[in-house]
């Protein structure tokens, strides 16, 4: 694909980044809400120190991968994001996850959202009470 082509695909994502689009929050979605989708993937994309320092391990959401892949590393790496999955992208706040959504879109993965509010929104989400439901659905 020739440098131009590249141009046109992030002019049209960053095209649709109206006030209607990020005022609905179309371009994200909350850990309980992500925890449900079918077949998901979360990408990880803090540091490998980072997320070595404190992993992200969804041992009892078996319909969510967890994969680690930092943003400095997505273009090399971009073949190892299935297609055609829901994506949500995490990072510790919301700078990291946000370059590589919009970097995402640009390459036609549709399904991609961003993962919001950090870890203070992920350790809600897997608090114990929450995580017994998940448990015990699955038995």
């Amino acid at each position: 694909m020739n440098i131009k082509k590249k141009e046109v695909e992030m002019e049209q994502v960053l095209k649709g980044f109206t006030l209607d689009f990020f005022g609905s929050g179309k371009h994200k979605t909350s850990p309980e809400k992500f925890f449900d989708e079918k077949n998901a993937i979360l990408l990880d994309v803090r540091s490998k120190e980072e997320a070595a320092s404190l992993s992200i391990n969804l041992a009892y959401h078996s319909n969510i991968e967890c994969m680690n892949i930092p943003v400095n590393e997505i273009p090399d790496r971009l073949d190892e994001i299935p297609a055609g999955k829901h994506i949500g992208v995490f990072c510790s706040g919301v700078v990291r996850s946000a370059i590589v959504y919009a970097y995402l879109l640009s390459k036609g993965f549709s399904g991609t959202l961003i993962l919001a509010g950090g870890y203070a929104a992920l350790t809600e989400a897997l608090k114990p009470g929450k995580i017994l439901k998940v448990v015990r659905h699955d038995k």
